[in-house]
């Protein structure tokens, strides 16, 4: 079965990286169109939405009969005022709140989970022109996150930390990083010689220290100043 979805972003391949998140689908399965091209906006990449692109997957019929139906949130924010939910606590409230606040004022309205496990708190926006709210490269994500993280802890006693997706990005952005991981580990092995990865976000560094530590022949560390940090793949040393 066809489907097509149409995506704005402060760039074009931003564009393009939510509407493919949204699919489900891998990039190279996808038709991509761009309708137009633009900038970044401005102050945290929020500006007017000029990148816009129309993509297409062919989904085979077997899958499509086969994937489970999706659960309709009955989250919602921006424009329903009377809605209560259930009780959570004033960490995680702070924190929804503080993210809804932000996305109705720049004009994304659309559906919201948020659960809290432990010490971590997960929200999850989806709906339709989400780009605005991710940025080139998920800067304008990353700033999001930090604000809404410190919002949150302010609203706890012990620490929390603060999980924050939006339109499905940070999912597909986690296995595009494991793929480049996995990518460096095979280059490290076959010349013996360390592999400096793309530079990443604090968050993204994460996932590949963690996908790689238990990883037998290699080891990794950070180097570099921010915004240029980057994670640094290299030999285990002999035991």
């Amino acid at each position: 079965m066809e489907k097509t979805v149409t995506k704005t972003a402060a760039t074009v391949d931003e564009a393009v990286e939510a509407a493919i998140a949204e699919l489900g689908c891998a990039k190279e399965d996808a038709k991509i169109e761009v309708i137009s091209e633009g900038a970044a906006g401005g102050f945290l990449g929020v500006g007017k939405k000029d990148a816009e692109v129309k993509v297409t997957y062919d989904a085979p019929e077997e899958a499509e009969a086969e994937a489970p139906a999706e659960e309709e949130d009955d989250t919602y924010y921006g424009d329903d005022e009377n809605f209560e939910g259930d009780a959570v606590s004033e960490a995680e409230d702070a924190a929804v709140n503080f993210v809804a606040e932000v996305l109705s004022g720049i004009g994304i309205h659309g559906n919201m989970d948020s659960y809290r496990e432990e010490d971590t708190i997960y929200i999850s926006v989806s709906g339709s022109d989400c780009g605005a709210a991710i940025g080139r490269h998920g800067e304008t994500l990353e700033a999001i996150s930090y604000m809404t993280n410190l919002i949150a802890n302010k609203h706890s006693e012990g620490r929390v930390h603060v999980h924050l997706d939006v339109g499905g990005y940070r999912k597909h952005r986690e296995q595009v990083i494991k793929g480049l991981a996995d990518k460096a580990v095979f280059k490290v092995k076959k010349s013996g010689k360390r592999f400096i990865m793309e530079p990443m976000s604090p968050s993204e560094r994460r996932i590949v220290h963690s996908y790689l530590q238990d990883v037998k022949g290699v080891t990794t560390h950070s180097e570099g100043d921010e915004p240029s940090r980057s994670v640094v793949v290299e030999p285990a040393a002999e035991e």
